[in-house]
């Protein structure tokens, strides 16, 4: 699997076409819709036989700045106080170009999209996700990634884009330059096609679906659940070093410290960011919840049995009810409701002395405007009050952030510096801006990538089509 081949010029291949994506996932659609607009022959191989990718298993918020959804609300954002804080985020880690780039392209990907192709995008509000100095986030109105998968899927179809389902690509041939000539995908009853190409785009996602990788470049995350796409293999990444592409900051990833487990349904930050906690089975607070969910991952999985409680009250629990997930563990009785401490402790074996004393911290804090000593502070307004609610969940990995590293325009660099012939990648396949560890995650990188990049990155496949060197 994941294989190159490389002395092997174009010609001889089932049949071609001028791009191949690889991936349907946000990426590669959003990829597909770009050049597809350019008027490019294209096809898009998924190996699943339905498109969902990683997006799908997300809550679907994608960041931008300066849209007209913020406008049409009196939300002042910029390009510049975006990428200032992603950088914040990641200690100036991640390239600045690239950075830039995803910053100033957001608003523009994100009116195309909506404008375009009927993406219903709405502006997410009453909340800022941790690092972010503005309310930033799109979503579609259940606030799903499976709803946005669902609309590029429509768009796909409505632009006739082709998509080949149940096609797992396993082998890549390039001539003697590195130039890409063609590939291999096999289907589930074993047949093999070959496929050549004048382009190719890799949409595929990270390596977090491969236990031997995440062993081996995250082993603090060997043994957290995986809440990702199974198909996240590592096959951009290997394709890369065989072909010598450069490849950076692969210890980077996104986890997430609030996934209800059971029933593995994610529940949203909002409920930490609205005033909520998070404590362990004694009823202690381990940690800054403010700090950020992705490392927020880690610390719930260091605390005894692995498991934490998230506890919010009617206030917060009212407002989560816009978010699908939370619904979904609402029917699965996840969240439990107490009217008093009391009720709390007995009910889920904490000790009542150990959670008063939270309570009592926090309402010392809210009063004498102080932080605690994770570096929290706590407003009064938002102080927890009963009737309260529970939910248990775990810490997991998400997806992977680091990858094959890219130019602005997302073409992959080799380990010299220089571009490959006409190789591209974007998402999850691609060096992202989360710097080199969980620490650098900001809210939304993941499918700022995908889904800012893969139209930077299709556009950028169409001018190369349309201008041959």
């Amino acid at each position: 699997m994941s294989t190159v081949h490389t002395g092997v010029e174009s010609g001889g291949f089932d049949f071609s076409m001028p791009l191949v994506i690889v991936g349907a996932g946000a990426c590669g659609l959003v990829a597909a819709l770009a050049a597809k607009e350019a008027g490019i022959e294209l096809v898009v191989l998924e190996r699943d036989a339905f498109p969902r990718g990683s997006t799908s298993m997300s809550s679907g918020f994608v960041p931008a700045a300066g849209t007209r959804f913020q406008t049409a609300v009196g939300v002042v954002d910029s390009a510049e106080l975006m990428a200032t804080d992603i950088q914040k985020k990641n200690g100036h880690e991640a390239d600045p170009a690239i950075v830039n780039t995803l910053a100033e392209q957001s608003a523009g990907i994100i009116e195309w999209l909506a404008d375009r192709h009927n993406i219903p995008f709405e502006l997410v509000q009453g909340f800022l996700y941790p690092g972010h100095s503005a309310e930033r986030m799109h979503c579609t109105p259940r606030r799903t990634g499976e709803e946005l998968m669902g609309a590029l899927l429509t768009a796909a179809e409505n632009a006739g884009i082709d998509i080949i389902t149940d096609a797992l690509v396993t082998d890549l041939y390039a001539n003697t330059e590195g130039r890409i000539t063609g590939l291999t995908y096999e289907q589930p009853d074993g047949s093999r096609e070959t496929l050549g190409c004048d382009t190719l785009l890799l949409a595929c996602n990270g390596y977090g679906g491969n236990q031997s990788l995440v062993k081996q470049y995250l082993p603090q995350m060997e043994r957290a659940l995986y809440y990702g796409h199974e198909g996240n293999q590592g096959d951009a990444i290997r394709w890369g070093e065989q072909l010598g592409a450069s490849l950076k900051d692969l210890g980077a990833f996104q986890g997430h410290g609030s996934l209800a487990d059971p029933p593995q349904t994610l529940i949203s930050w909002a409920v930490m960011m609205q005033g909520g906690i998070q404590v362990n089975i004694h009823g202690e607070r381990f940690s800054n919840e403010h700090g950020g969910y992705s490392e927020q991952a880690a610390k719930v999985l260091a605390q005894p049995t692995q498991y934490a409680w998230n506890l919010y009250d009617h206030r917060i629990h009212d407002y989560l009810t816009r978010f699908e997930d939370y619904q979904n563990a609402m029917a699965t009785r996840s969240v439990k409701t107490f009217d008093s401490l009391e009720d709390m402790a007995h009910a889920l074996t904490m000790d009542l002395a150990v959670l008063e004393s939270t309570f009592s911290e926090m309402a010392s804090l809210a009063e004498s405007g102080q932080s605690d000593r994770f570096g929290r502070t706590f407003a009064a307004q938002d102080l927890l009050k009963p009737p309260y609610c529970a939910i248990r969940v775990t810490g997991a990995l998400f997806h992977t952030q680091g990858g094959l590293e890219i130019t602005p325009g997302g073409r992959v660099l080799d380990d010299t510096g220089g571009v490959l012939p006409n190789l591209l990648a974007a998402g999850g396949a691609a060096r992202g801006v989360s710097g080199s560890n969980d620490t650098g995650y900001l809210s939304g990188n993941g499918l700022l990538h995908a889904i800012v990049m893969g139209g930077i990155a299709g556009r950028t496949a169409a001018a190369m089509l349309a201008d041959p060197p």
